[in-house]
């Protein structure tokens, strides 16, 4: 019997990426299938679940491209991010436990700091369909965009035709807010990579083959489901069949925007979100992005009119504006004030240079902002809003302490303590 689609925000998925790494030396190990297979054990054959408590939502755990990378998500829809928290703490134990027989651990944020994709990755063994073969035979996958990347994905739902357009013109606004948020990949290849957000330059640039796939990275201006369907993703089929000619890759999920629309399930997928140093922080991230999309897409600032007339360019510029230098980059006082934010904000922001002044503002005094609005206060999530508006995103943190020329020691010791952080639910 068909359900009927949820509506907007009355639920949410939430998909969060970590990497395998050796417990002594950090390399990466691709040990996700044994992984898999033990907890499909646990459940006697069952799914991949990790349950905690009677009548939660569990974690299902489950492969990526590469096989030292691992996604933990919601089993089925849930009604808010914090409704995750004690299932994901739990499947991090559990899985921790099964990888410290093999002498190995998980590790959170979104990049890690030293790998080489050449040597160090493996495509997943279980590829029946072929489906990452194919992306490696056209894309050539051993690189940082395809191998050394986590990230969280939120879905969130929509009912019918006016609310996918309400739903994707707020997205679209919201997308470009992410990177000063949650950068957390400043490191690559041993070094510093002079971007906060590394992960999201070397995304942008994986599919260049197919040009369409990724596009702009910011969504196009369509707002309703056929135009969509016409202009994007026939677009995205077209160019791939002269690379893919069986049609392997002939699906929604071949799209490779910030955002993409699944209208297998009903929703809208945001993809930018770095993966962050903990489960906490995860959940409080995707909080604060939903809260921000609802208060868009419900006109709390300004019109759904003024919101699907923004540039798709000018969006992609504030972005990347962010990718490189996160918290500190200078907002467009055009695109903050989409969000209410004003010429001069009030001292509730929580920092002192909210006071009045004429200077150009960051998106650090932004999110101080918005973090001070009544629909962003939790009693979960506060305290991490707070920890970024005196100290900034992740990857700042790791700056901050492991400096722009680190040693091979001082990134091992930095994989130890995120490693730390996730195990123990504890912010960086």
């Amino acid at each position: 019997m068909a359900t009927k689609p949820f509506g907007l925000f009355e639920v949410c998925g939430i998909e969060i990426e970590y990497m395998v790494v050796d417990r002594q030396t950090r390399n990466v190990r691709s040990l996700v299938e044994s992984v898999l297979d033990q907890l499909v054990a646990d459940n006697h054959g069952g799914e991949a679940l990790v349950f905690a408590g009677e009548g939660g939502v569990p974690v299902e755990w489950s492969n990526e491209l590469v096989a030292h990378v691992a996604e933990a998500k919601c089993h089925r829809p849930i009604s808010e991010p914090a409704a995750l928290l004690e299932a994901l703490r739990a499947g991090v134990a559990r899985v921790n436990a099964i990888l410290a027989a093999q002498g190995a651990q998980l590790m959170p944020s979104a990049a890690h700091p030293w790998m080489n994709p050449k040597k160090d990755a493996l495509l997943y063994p279980r590829d029946e369909e072929g489906i990452y073969k194919e992306y490696d035979r056209i894309f050539g996958c051993n690189t940082h965009g395809w191998t050394n990347l986590q990230s969280v994905h939120i879905n969130l739902p929509f009912a019918d035709a006016e609310e996918f357009g309400r739903l994707h013109a707020a997205i679209r606004v919201v997308l470009p807010l992410i990177p000063a948020l949650a950068a957390a990949s400043p490191y690559l290849d041993g070094g510093f990579t002079g971007l906060l957000d590394a992960r999201m330059e070397y995304y942008r640039t994986n599919s260049l083959r197919i040009p369409s796939m990724t596009g702009e990275l910011i969504p196009e201006p369509v707002f309703t489901p056929e135009a969509y369907q016409t202009e994007i993703l026939e677009r995205i089929y077209r160019e791939t069949k002269p690379l893919d000619p069986t049609g392997i890759l002939h699906d929604e999920w071949a799209n490779a925007r910030g955002a993409i629309a699944r209208f297998d399930r009903n929703a809208i997928e945001i993809r930018v979100i770095d993966s962050q140093e903990c489960p906490l922080a995860d959940l409080a991230l995707a909080h604060a992005v939903i809260q921000i999309t609802r208060m868009l897409a419900e006109e709390r600032f300004v019109s759904l009119a003024e919101l699907k007339s923004w540039d798709t360019r000018r969006l992609y510029n504030i972005f990347f504006a962010g990718v490189r230098d996160a918290d500190q980059a200078l907002v467009d006082p055009q695109y903050a004030a989409l969000f209410g934010f004003p010429p001069s904000a009030p001292e509730s922001c929580g920092l002192a240079s909210c006071a009045p002044t004429s200077r150009a503002r960051t998106f650090r005094e932004l999110w101080g902002y918005l973090f001070a609005l009544p629909e962003l206060r939790h009693p979960l999530f506060s305290p991490v809003y707070q920890h970024y508006v005196v100290h900034g995103p992740l990857a700042r943190r790791l700056l901050n302490r492991y400096g722009l020329t680190p040693t091979h020691a001082d990134l091992i010791a930095m994989v130890d303590a995120l490693a730390t952080c996730l195990q123990d639910d504890v912010l960086f």
